[in-house]
């Protein structure tokens, strides 16, 4: 990607224009991020106890028993989501698919192993690990290494 800015005394408003070959998911995101339309905060339940959960303070979401957690590296929060609707929002936040069940911030990612059946062992900055299917590992590494949306 590349990126050009050009300042001036003479423009009166911000304007951004796009050129791109083709729309793709990462354009999608680009410009949801540019409009600001990716949520401030989502909101668990913690008990009794609504919680609000920075997307960034969140290192994996999973769902397990037909419910939807979010893991932030000390507690785990229920969302009154289903888990394609929090991978939606917080796309824009880098986070990626792991595997049907497990949605990951990719900034919380301390390292990972690649197993003998061909899953990667993502390890996260608490110590907590989850598996990557191969389905997504693919996607996943683009994604660490800055290649990815």
């Amino acid at each position: 990607m590349n990126v050009k800015i050009d300042i001036h005394e003479d423009y009166e408003q911000v304007s951004i224009t796009i050129h791109a070959k083709e729309w793709s998911a990462e354009l999608e995101q680009l410009v949801q991020m540019i409009n600001g339309s990716h949520p401030k905060r989502l909101i668990g339940m913690d008990g009794e106890q609504s919680v609000l959960m920075q997307p960034a303070d969140i290192e994996y979401v999973y769902s397990e028993n037909g419910r939807v957690f979010a893991f932030d590296g000390e507690r785990k929060v229920e969302l009154k989501m289903k888990l394609y609707e929090v991978e939606d929002l917080l796309m824009s936040h880098q986070f990626g698919r792991f595997s049907k069940s497990v949605i990951g911030n990719i900034n919380h990612v301390k390292r990972f192993e690649l197993s003998f059946n061909g899953n990667l062992c993502v390890y996260f900055t608490s110590g907590q690990k989850e598996y990557v299917s191969r389905r997504y590992v693919r996607s996943l590494k683009e994604k660490l290494t800055g290649g990815g949306n």
